[in-house]
């Protein structure tokens, strides 16, 4: 934290309600978010399937038991994927904008400053810190789960399966810092054809062994569960798996639009994901039970005849390659909207396409999950063993959207509670049922995610707390700029130029300019007090970008405005001050920043060991020279000390 770093202050200004918009045509959006949204559930055929029956204690393979997963799998895709993400969060735009932090400041609009408004903000937290092990895990298991396809072709390619993914894997991460823009063209069209084929093949099924069809009746889900109610609910577990990447849907919502999206989904991707679900359950059902029980361990690739085992292997590992990327890409974003909403300490941004200002890259972040995927892979070794690892990220990330949905139906969209409650209920008893299951796969592997999220949920709470420690702190002893600019006005002598301060707080007066004053004596004509405002919504208008007020004698405040998912470059936002009255030459004008040092102390506030981890963020957070694009040979960084 120092003066320089951005403050949130309450929305002022608005972006246009269309959010950032979406140019292209409604069908060229919904093929676009075909190649980079739904990868992450689109690649769950590969290994939902066999899990629910090789992954879980004693599934006898029947035509009942199989009825019954398959029917699971689609109602679950029903209600998780179609209803409440698809049709109900989806209407729960930020301008434009979905995901949890963005949910999260669109409650925090309308239910202000409430006896639950702390408990909204600490859900959304928990529900991004969840994503970050849903980052680690996808890659790791998506890759390792196509490569995994070679043992179908030939068993004797087992021992290469590891190597493989690793260097798919590191590539995967090393080409990162290049950008997306020049091979983003091709995801589209690959998906396409991926979900063609996998559509194709388990149609191919269907048409063998018609029987399936019956799946669609809920009554072969229900039976499941008074038959086998154990079993049944140790299944969920690996039900769910064919869900994961759900809430990737309403985050990646701000880049393709909800028509688009909802239309990518119902009319191409949902269906052919059910028509190879439903045709792993037909090839499986119509097999002797001996025979079943072995193509059960990798009904996926065993769909296709031998000669089109290889190709499939190819297409499956590009297809997951993609669905990798997307998370990768997701995480960079949502990184991103953590540092601009106050979660995170400055990080070093960068943008990878001049035209695309959402295709960003965060070195920290890559090498981070590079790692964490490699250790992954080697740990947990195949894809069946980092299966017990995905599920409870997933559906806990899922349970806490719920939650907050209660919220948006009451506080927002102002349903009765008679009207809210049956819907509310009704979602948490589904996703509360597979967030129960996936818990008790947590010795088995659930342990992994529930410590990244608990590890980045006490960083992302520890920094935001600091810095309110420290505005806090810092307003306690400070001088209102009124009496600062009367006793400068004849104390100090002026030198020409412009002098910009960066200050955290739009009142008082930043302390690079006390020390300015202490050690140079000495003032600028122009002295300009500059704050970073980030607003509770993804982009502002550029009509309100600024503010620019006279105080007098040659003092100024300034105000940029930024949304959360907005780059704040400076300089480029001074040039458009003129149309607020301010005008600014950068080659005489120079920014005065405040680096401050962490001192302990006896008043209240944070634990010691959080204060060290604060500590340990501020020292290690990126400078606002590089954050905010600033010069570099008209940047003067002034000391100072803070206790909290």
């Amino acid at each position: 934290m120092s003066d320089t770093a951005p403050v949130k202050a309450a929305p002022a200004h608005h972006a246009p309600s269309g959010g950032h918009g979406h140019s292209a045509s409604k069908p060229a959006l919904a093929v676009g978010a075909i190649g980079i949204v739904f990868g992450d559930i689109g690649t769950s055929p590969l290994y939902a399937f066999r899990e629910t029956f090789a992954g879980t204690a004693s599934i006898a393979i029947d035509r009942m038991h199989v009825l019954g997963v398959v029917s699971l799998i689609f109602w679950s895709m029903l209600l998780v994927v179609s209803i409440q993400y698809v049709t109900i969060l989806m209407r729960a735009d930020n301008k434009g904008q979905g995901g949890s932090l963005a949910l999260v400041a669109l409650l925090s609009k309308h239910i202000g400053k409430t006896s639950y408004g702390w408990l909204v903000v600490l859900l959304g937290v928990f529900a991004t810190a969840l994503f970050y092990g849903d980052s680690m895990i996808t890659p790791a298991i998506s890759v390792l789960s196509a490569v995994e396809g070679l043992t179908v072709v030939d068993q004797g390619l087992e021992p290469y399966v590891i190597p493989i993914a690793l260097a798919l894997l590191v590539c995967l991460f090393m080409l990162q810092a290049r950008g997306t823009a020049k091979v983003g063209a091709l995801f589209a069209p690959v998906m396409i054809v991926y979900f063609t084929v996998i559509a194709a093949l388990g149609g191919w099924q269907i048409i063998q062994n018609p029987d399936i069809i019956w799946a669609l009746n809920p009554y072969y889900a229900v039976m499941f569960f008074v038959t086998d109610g154990l079993v049944a609910f140790l299944a969920l577990g690996a039900v769910v798996l064919a869900v994961t990447g759900s809430e990737a849907l309403y985050s990646d919502m701000g880049h393709f639009g909800r028509g688009p999206m909802r239309l990518s989904w119902f009319g191409f991707v949902m269906p052919c994901l059910l028509l190879n679900y439903f045709g792993q359950g037909a090839m499986i059902a119509g097999l002797p039970a001996d025979q079943a029980a072995e193509v059960v361990k990798n009904p996926f690739f065993l769909l296709a005849s031998e000669e089109f085992r290889l190709p499939l292997v190819l297409l499956a590992t590009v297809a997951t390659f993609i669905a990798s990327q997307a998370v990768i890409s997701g995480a960079f974003s949502i990184t991103h909207q953590a540092v601009q909403m106050g979660f995170l300490p400055r990080l070093n941004i960068r943008h990878t396409s001049e035209t695309e200002g959402g295709q960003i890259y965060i070195p920290f972040v890559n090498w981070a999950l590079m790692i964490a995927v490699i250790l992954l892979v080697l740990t947990f070794q195949n894809s069946s063993n980092l299966a017990s690892a995905y599920g409870i990220a997933v559906t806990g990330a899922v349970t806490i959207d719920t939650l907050l949905m209660a919220v948006l139906l009451v506080g927002v969209w102002k349903w009765k509670w008679w009207y809210a409650a049956p819907v509310v209920l009704l979602f948490l008893i589904v996703d509360g049922a597979y967030f129960a299951a996936n818990l008790t796969k947590v010795p088995q592997g659930g342990w992994f995610p529930l410590v990244v999220g608990l590890v980045a949920f006490t960083l992302l709470t520890t920094w935001a707390r600091g810095r309110k420690l420290m505005r806090e702190r810092m307003s306690e002893h400070a001088l209102p700029m009124e009496i600062f600019a009367k006793s400068a006005k004849n104390s100090a002598l002026r030198v020409p130029g412009t002098a910009i301060f960066m200050a955290s707080s739009n009142s008082g007066v930043p302390s690079a300019l006390l020390h300015n004053i202490k050690h140079n004596k000495v003032l600028h004509e122009r002295v300009v007090i500059l704050t970073i405002d980030i607003q509770d919504e993804p982009y502002v208008d550029p009509e309100a970008r600024c503010e620019f007020t006279d105080m007098g004698d040659g003092f100024y405040r300034a105000v940029l405005h930024y949304g959360f998912m907005e780059e704040t470059n400076v300089p480029l936002g001074l040039k458009k001050m003129e149309r607020c009255g301010g005008e600014f030459d950068m080659m005489h004008t120079s920014f005065f920043l405040s680096r401050q040092t962490l001192l302990a102390s006896d008043k209240p506030g944070m634990p010691i060991w959080r204060e060290k981890i604060f500590a340990w963020l501020l020292r290690n957070s990126a400078s606002a020279m590089d954050f905010f694009k600033l010069p570099t040979n008209r940047v003067v960084e002034l000391g100072s000390q803070v206790e909290i």
